[in-house]
């Protein structure tokens, strides 16, 4: 796995944590959480792509692909959230929460088995 520079993982942590934040605050502001929420995932999923794998081990290309499918998920809660927000297209309740939950129990298992396999090719 490519490693990330010290102001990506900045920008990856921020990123977790405004996601976090705009998720929590969405019951206080609609519009506020939706931005703080869709900035936080913006920079979560870049540097998320930045850190990529570069080997041949299927196992973690397995997960990587996991990974970037949560990413994937992530924006598209962003979405669910602009539209509830904003009173347009087909996810006007709290359809955002399914994808969140999904993308989240997706990041939970890579974030535990990509470790993981990393210390088993190093041991080999």
């Amino acid at each position: 796995m490519r490693e990330l520079t010290p102001c990506e993982n900045m920008i990856f942590r921020v990123g977790a944590i405004m996601m976090v934040v705009g998720a929590a605050i969405h019951v206080i502001s609609d519009v506020w959480s939706l931005w703080i929420f869709s900035l936080g995932a913006l920079g979560f999923c870049l540097m998320q792509i930045r850190a990529e794998y570069l080997g041949r081990e299927l196992t973690l290309v397995r997960l990587r692909r996991q990974q970037l499918m949560a990413c994937v998920l992530l924006i598209l809660t962003a979405v669910c959230m602009s539209m509830q927000t904003y009173r347009y297209g087909i996810c006007q309740r709290n359809e955002w929460v399914v994808c969140l939950t999904v993308a989240c129990v997706l990041e939970l298992y890579t974030a535990w088995r990509i470790p993981q396999e990393l210390s088993k090719i190093k041991k080999s």
